[in-house]
């Protein structure tokens, strides 16, 4: 097994907290099993899931193992090292993005890290890394939810949340499968929402079902929750019907509803929906919104910014400052 040399540099925890928490610290490289790659990291998105690696959520124990628990999800480089047995048809030397399962030091805040094989594709041609970096963890998220809902053309998704980065692929993407889209926007996201392609517009926050159902008085055949607001969005949604969830709502049992639990782990090593994500990226289908960049030195001010709400596409560290 191959091993880089020396201390990687990543950005983590080696105590759990706020967003001034985040250090960079240096880990050790990661063992090249046979079937996995090696990418040098130049971007990793930040992610609101990244803040429970940060803040200690997803500990056991309430302290970090190893050198520090590194956050992140997704991930934009270059292929630097391919096992023996990995299945690609990738080269050492191409750009990259990839989605990161983090668990302690493995996570994507980090400038060298090993994945599975299946866990990268090719990044979207004329994208440089920092918008490519925002394409896996969120894309894979929104591809998933169509995936369980398998709702068919014609028929109608309302989504909430619509606005972020995961609401604006399930928009694009159900569009794209010749869906009819009902979405949630406040007065300022309206014409984004529209931009993404939603064919009717309600306005966000407390009663959207109702103002769902006043467009669909039967109710819609699938929702995308992406502003968790769980129960509160069932009655837009006919019996019978779907609804994904993120954050493991899984319903409350009072109608006949089928309620799928998203979690894009279970996408981590579909490389084939990565690479057709990166391609509807190439063909403008689905569209990369950054936000910001930042240094590795300042990701505690890119978490504090991203929990101040309100952020329109992604912030990223961009590990070449």
């Amino acid at each position: 097994m191959s091993v880089s040399a020396g201390p990687v540099r990543a950005v983590g925890v080696t105590t759990y907290g706020g967003p001034d928490a985040l250090q960079v610290v240096d880990v050790p490289a990661q063992e090249l099993g046979p079937t996995d790659v090696r990418v040098r990291v130049t971007a990793a998105t930040i992610n609101p899931t990244d803040t429970y690696t940060r803040n200690g959520s997803r500990s056991k124990t309430g302290t970090p193992r190893g050198a520090a628990d590194v956050p992140g999800m997704d991930i934009a480089g270059t292929l630097v090292e391919i096992g023996d047995d990995a299945e690609t048809s990738l080269a050492v030397g191409d750009r990259v993005i990839g989605i990161v399962v983090p668990r302690d030091e493995h996570g994507a805040y980090r400038e060298d890290i090993v994945l599975p094989a299946q866990s990268i594709a090719a990044s979207p041609r004329d994208a440089d890394d920092v918008a490519a970096s925002t394409l896996p963890m969120n894309g894979l998220t929104a591809r998933r939810a169509l995936d369980l809902l398998d709702l068919q053309p014609g028929q109608t998704l309302a989504v909430t949340g619509a606005a972020g980065s995961t609401g604006g692929y399930v928009v694009q993407l159900a569009k794209h499968a010749g869906l009819t889209v009902v979405a949630d926007a406040s007065e300022a996201d309206e014409e984004l929402v529209r931009s993404l392609g939603a064919d009717r517009i309600v306005r966000r926050g407390d009663g959207v079902a109702d103002r769902i159902l006043e467009l669909y008085p039967d109710g819609v055949d699938g929702l995308f929750d992406g502003a968790v607001q769980d129960a509160a969005v069932l009655p837009a949604v006919k019996t019978g019907g779907g609804v994904a969830t993120v954050r493991w709502y899984q319903g409350d049992g009072s109608r006949d509803l089928t309620v799928h639990a998203v979690s894009v782990a279970d996408m981590a090593e579909e490389q084939g929906k990565l690479d057709e994500l990166r391609q509807l990226a190439e063909d403008g289908v689905v569209t990369l919104r950054v936000a910001d960049s930042y240094s590795p030195d300042d990701a505690g001010r890119a978490h504090e910014r991203l929990e101040a709400g309100g952020t329109r596409g992604r912030l990223v560290i961009d590990f070449t400052r």
